[in-house]
């Protein structure tokens, strides 16, 4: 986008954008993520983000549900993730009934080091923006992620 673009132009630019932002992750930093261990890290990141806290449990339904897929795709990607040596099933604490999933150590490695390359890569990216530039749009990027739990409290109600 140029800078004499309207807003309504930026605000259409947005959606295609968005689509791009998955696509990169996969440049070439140093330590890339293969492919495929970055389509697990979408479950694995759910996994991490939704345990993280006492008494906190993940199951593969909820996995669906999060993903908004059919419950066997979310068994598929689990059941693959757990191939890898990423994930593991337990036993519920709070259901014996009930499975949960957490992350392996091998799981807690690979989310690190996809950390590290989402970091490299937006500093790779963003190289040659101001420091202020860089912090801002990392300033609203959170804010546009928090607020997405507003859309999804407005969708299941």
């Amino acid at each position: 986008m140029d800078e004499t673009a309207t807003a309504e132009d930026l605000l259409n630019a947005v959606g295609p954008a968005f689509s791009k932002l998955r696509r990169t992750s996969l440049l070439e930093v140093e330590n890339p993520i293969s492919a495929k261990d970055l389509s697990r890290t979408l479950v694995l990141n759910l996994v991490l983000e939704h345990t993280t806290g006492q008494d906190k449990e993940v199951t593969v339904g909820a996995i669906a549900e999060l993903l908004a897929v059919d419950p066997s795709v979310a068994s598929r990607m689990v059941s693959d993730n757990i191939k890898a040596g990423y994930l593991i099933r337990a036993a519920s604490q709070q259901d014996g009934r009930r499975t949960v999933l957490q992350l392996s150590p091998a799981g807690v490695e690979l989310m690190e080091r996809f950390r590290r390359h989402q970091r490299e890569a937006f500093e790779y990216i963003t190289a040659d923006w101001s420091e202020g530039d860089r912090l801002e749009f990392a300033r609203l990027m959170l804010k546009y992620v928090d607020s997405l739990a507003q859309l999804r409290d407005r969708t299941t109600r």
